[in-house]
């Protein structure tokens, strides 16, 4: 059974095992190919930083990915930041286990 509430891996996991050092390219040759600091790549590698629109444009053009293949990858390590932060901070339940609240409508 896969657990539900892992963390996600973060993008520049992804980035190092699943691309760079499969087809054997520096981060330092990337950063060249991109024409972006060579450290940009590397904090990002290293989760230090998170993935910007422009960086995935940036990688998508480089290694011939999608722009949207980064951001869902980055989207989903936010959401799940959010919803831990949201259970630890509210003590809040799941969505799926909260009740829903009807709303009344309003009538003008």
């Amino acid at each position: 059974m896969i657990p539900k509430f892992r963390e996600p891996v973060k993008p520049g996991e992804i980035l190092l095992k699943e691309f760079l050092i499969p087809m054997g390219i520096s981060q330092v040759a990337l950063a060249e190919k991109m024409n972006v600091p060579v450290q940009r790549i590397n904090t990002l590698i290293n989760g230090r930083r998170d993935m910007t629109a422009e960086t995935a444009v940036l990688l998508s053009f480089a290694l011939g990915t999608s722009t949207q293949f980064w951001m869902n990858l980055q989207s989903a390590c936010d959401i799940y930041k959010a919803q831990k932060s949201l259970k630890f901070d509210t003590g809040l339940k799941s969505p799926s286990k909260r009740p829903h609240k009807k709303f009344n409508s309003v009538k003008s």
